[in-house]
């Protein structure tokens, strides 16, 4: 392990950049360090609720096309009020056989894997331009990567916007070409309240609510029971279109009859399909619900179904040269799908292929006492500088 990995890892970590926090000083720091090792840096700045955001996007190498875009993201899911948390979530610590921290797997560590290896790179002997793509905001959405991608031929300048990019999600260093999709969406049902002593009189919003979830329930076991034999290789745990319920909150105190209830629902669909698809047949099946509850059979509560919010699922192209670097330095020979979302989907809609492939472990990405592999932590480095010599004909300094 160098120093300066540590350094940089210890850095990032401890930077608080929950979504919906600030992630500037963590990106300035990167930038900062980019710019010593030579990489000509651009910012896409923003304001989300008031809060300043920044995508970093930094480059090495000729005006030349075929180059390779190296991307993560800075942004983190919340800490605070996580139960199980037994170290510092800001703090970096090495134990033994593991590295732990806020980010170790979901992501920070990979960015600061990739400011190790651009401090070891020859960048005179560049062949193909290096990319690197740092974002905000994945963690609620990809809009990070949304908001940049439309400014992203500018901020390259005269470096052709490459065709390949590779996501340093956590993957235990499995390589995944798709992934599902991500809709969320609300249901709010409006009640009429009163004294509980009367329920004849009001419509309880809970109680409807529990139809409302029984109903969407009952949708998600006709699902389950519906495989797709397409994705079944790709999806193995999981080939269809799983559904979650996310929060529900609702009523005032145990003698009041609930006027309003809002279940957040959200659903990961399969790639190719209509990502919609879902949520217009669950709207279909709640809006045939009676909508009474079981204490007052004459009074009918009002449904207000919210706007989904989609984040595409991602499918790409297969064979690729970056895929052929990725197996052959990391001895893979299949690629599989992911069962989270990535920036990959925004990149393809500017036509740039992702593959996913990370040192960090799934099965700790948003975990209490998040940590990595310490083997990961300090050979990611040597990883990433063998792609790029693959894929850009780039020596060590």
């Amino acid at each position: 392990m160098t120093t300066y990995l540590r350094e940089l890892a210890s850095r990032l970590i401890g930077c608080d950049t929950v979504s919906t926090k600030s992630n500037v000083e963590a990106m300035e720091y990167l930038g900062s360090h980019l710019e010593s090792h030579g990489f000509r840096t651009a910012w896409h700045r923003s304001e989300v609720a008031g809060v300043p955001k920044a995508d970093l996007v930094a480059v090495a190498g000729p005006p030349e096309p075929d180059g390779l875009i190296v991307s993560g993201h800075v942004d983190v899911v919340p800490f605070i009020g996580q139960p199980g948390w037994q170290r510092d979530p800001l703090r970096l610590e090495i134990e033994d056989d593991r590295v732990y921290g806020r980010g170790a797997s979901d992501m920070k560590v990979f960015l600061a894997q990739c400011v190790e290896a651009a401090a070891q790179l020859d960048l005179a002997s560049l062949q193909r331009p290096l990319v690197f793509i740092f974002t905000s905001d994945e963690e609620v959405g990809c809009r990070g990567a949304e908001r940049l991608l439309p400014v992203l031929p500018t901020l390259l300048s005269e470096i052709p916007q490459p065709r390949l990019a590779w996501i340093g999600e956590p993957t235990s260093y499995q390589v995944f070409h798709t992934h599902k999709g991500v809709a969320i969406f609300s249901i709010t049902v409006h009640g009429l309240g009163g004294h509980s002593s009367m329920p004849e009189q009001g419509v309880n919003a809970i109680a409807v609510a529990g139809k409302v979830i029984e109903t969407i329930g009952r949708y998600q076991e006709e699902l389950r029971q519906q495989p797709s034999t397409a994705f079944a290789n790709l999806f193995p745990e999981s080939p269809y279109t799983t559904l979650n319920f996310g929060s529900i909150r609702g009523g005032t105190a145990a003698n009041m009859i609930a006027e309003e209830c809002t279940v957040q629902v959200s659903y990961r669909p399969l790639p190719q399909g209509d990502p919609l698809e879902a949520y217009r047949e669950i709207a279909r099946r709640v809006q045939e619900l009676d909508l009474r509850d079981y204490g007052s059979p004459h009074h009918r509560a009002r449904l207000e179904i919210g706007e989904a919010f989609v984040v595409p699922p991602l499918l790409s192209p297969r064979d690729t040269p970056l895929e052929s670097a990725l197996f052959s330095r990391l001895d893979r020979k299949t690629s599989g799908g992911a069962p989270f979302a990535t920036d990959g989907c925004q990149f393809a809609r500017a036509g740039i292929a992702s593959l996913i492939c990370g040192p960090g472990d799934l099965d700790q990405a948003h975990q209490p006492n998040e940590s990595m592999r310490r083997e990961a932590f300090e050979n990611g480095a040597r990883v990433i500088l063998d792609v790029v010599h693959t894929l850009c004909g780039v020596g060590t300094a």
